[in-house]
């Protein structure tokens, strides 16, 4: 803006942080009220003066851009008179040539939309709403628009932001939450190999910027009822989106979870715990979920004289990338399979169970997966797995559930990373609303609910500490298991 012009919007300091950001990829947000889809519209305005600049902001649905683009309006008219909005291209087309535009990606197939497309700056509105594949297919289309010779260049980047839930939080978590303290910049080194064999080494930088209610003091000023509303909302959604928390949300479908590091060693209201020895008179079980593009599962686990069940080891076939299998053959991963179990301490010398998904049985294009692993010299064998989806995800229901002791009848070893990595990001599916969405990373899911099939229990009841007087937002329970 030039001084003789009224200021049509000041950043407030949480979003200067996030505007001043240098990093390849910057996710903003985290928690409701925190001036996210501001931030995103300034940050695309940066390079309007710029001829060939190209901007595209991104929502699920084209419906959810609405409220975007009612924003836009008032910003962007306001800060450039000249700039017209063309509401069927759902396109800004702004004085110097420069683009910015509105889009959508409902199904991962609407990705072909934007292919041959190139745009300098992609933005996405609440990032947990899409897949990494569809967010990952979006690098290709962040390149630098042609111009003249002798003009500038621009600046190829990308932003997000989001509340945590969403079919996308597991992968978001592990890729912005998990990867670094919030602030701190994440830095890969991604080695290209050239057609003449040469590698060359490429530095991408991504960053959490995090913001809350709080950082708003605009909106608390405006509507000072807000928070109060957000400190209303039921457990799982005050937790995420009034203070920002990834490990609770909106559409979460095992929220009884509880990972605890200071009762790993006790065992108590804790899904987690350290590994201990398994004596040689336990059951053990070997559940497989077959995968190929996707990531295959393979989940060994024990069960007590009690029909408490442990996993005790995984083996999972992903790669680097959230979601994407490792395309290893059936008959290398049975190898595998059989060399883990000839020489792990607990594993060795049992007789170990496979139960797996019925679909490794299918013979009508030719030798079935169960019958190749079955084959010598490896001689894994599965038996097929109860594929009632509901009474399966049940069953992790029953066993999650604590008594008053602060006991379930299911915990996982500390060591197994994917299953306490996947299994809390778990989101319902919008249609099928009993049951788990299966676009997301739920091939460990499946693997455990052949297993847990295998020992069904009935319901049981889960004990909920009572918070303590003088705690309206219920903040104790932050702490304290949900049933």
């Amino acid at each position: 803006m030039t001084m003789n012009k009224p200021i049509v919007w000041r950043p407030q300091p949480k979003q200067v942080q996030f505007l001043r950001r240098t990093e390849y990829e910057a996710l903003y947000g985290g928690a409701a009220g925190g001036g996210k889809s501001d931030a995103l519209l300034a940050e695309a305005l940066y390079q309007v003066d710029i001829p060939q600049y190209k901007a595209l902001i991104l929502r699920k649905t084209f419906p959810q851009l609405k409220e975007l683009i009612d924003r836009s309006l008032q910003l962007y008219k306001a800060a450039f008179p000249r700039a017209r909005y063309n509401a069927t291209e759902h396109t800004w087309h702004f004085p110097s040539g420069a683009q910015i535009i509105f889009g959508s990606m409902q199904r991962t197939e609407d990705r072909i939309k934007y292919q041959g497309q190139r745009y300098d700056f992609i933005a996405f509105d609440e990032l947990t709403h899409f897949t990494w594949d569809e967010y990952s297919y979006m690098f290709s289309r962040n390149r630098p628009s042609r111009g003249p010779s002798n003009g500038r260049k621009t600046h190829v980047y990308m932003r997000a932001a989001t509340n945590p839930g969403g079919i996308g939080h597991a992968w978001v978590k592990a890729r912005f939450i998990d990867a670094a303290p919030p602030m701190t910049p994440i830095v890969d080194d991604v080695q290209i190999e050239g057609p003449d064999g040469s590698l060359q080494t490429v530095q991408r930088s991504r960053i959490f910027v995090p913001a809350t209610v709080f950082d708003n003091q605009i909106l608390l000023h405006d509507d000072p009822n807000y928070i109060g509303a957000l400190g209303m909302l039921p457990e799982a959604e005050r937790q995420a989106l009034l203070y920002g928390s990834w490990d609770s949300f909106s559409g979460q479908v095992f929220r009884e979870w509880k990972n605890d590091p200071e009762h790993y060693k006790d065992h108590l209201w804790t899904h987690v715990i350290d590994p201990f020895p398994i004596p040689k008179s336990w059951k053990i079980w070997r559940g497989f979920d077959w995968g190929y593009t996707k990531p295959f599962s393979v989940g060994w686990y024990a069960a007590d004289p009690d029909g408490k069940i442990y996993r005790i080891r995984e083996y999972y076939g992903c790669t680097d990338q959230p979601n994407t299998g490792v395309q290893m053959n059936a008959a290398e991963i049975a190898r595998n399979i059989r060399e883990i179990e000839t020489q792990d301490p607990m594993l060795k010398g049992h007789d170990i169970i496979g139960v797996a998904d019925p679909a490794i049985f299918e013979e009508s294009r030719g030798e079935s997966i169960a019958a190749i692993m079955a084959k010598h010299p490896n001689y894994v064998i599965w038996h097929p797995g109860d594929h009632h989806r509901l009474a399966g995800k049940n069953q992790y229901h029953y066993r999650f559930a604590f008594d008053q002791n602060g006991e379930c009848l299911f915990q996982v070893f500390n060591t197994c990373r994917h299953f306490i990595r996947t299994i809390p990001s778990l989101v319902y599916d919008s249609k099928h609303v009993e049951d788990i969405d299966t676009d997301g990373e739920d091939h460990i899911y499946d693997e455990c609910r052949y297993v847990l099939m295998e020992a069904p229990i009935s319901p049981r009841a889960a004990v909920i500490p009572e918070s303590p007087m003088g705690d309206p937002l219920n903040q104790y329970r932050r702490n304290t298991p949900w049933r």
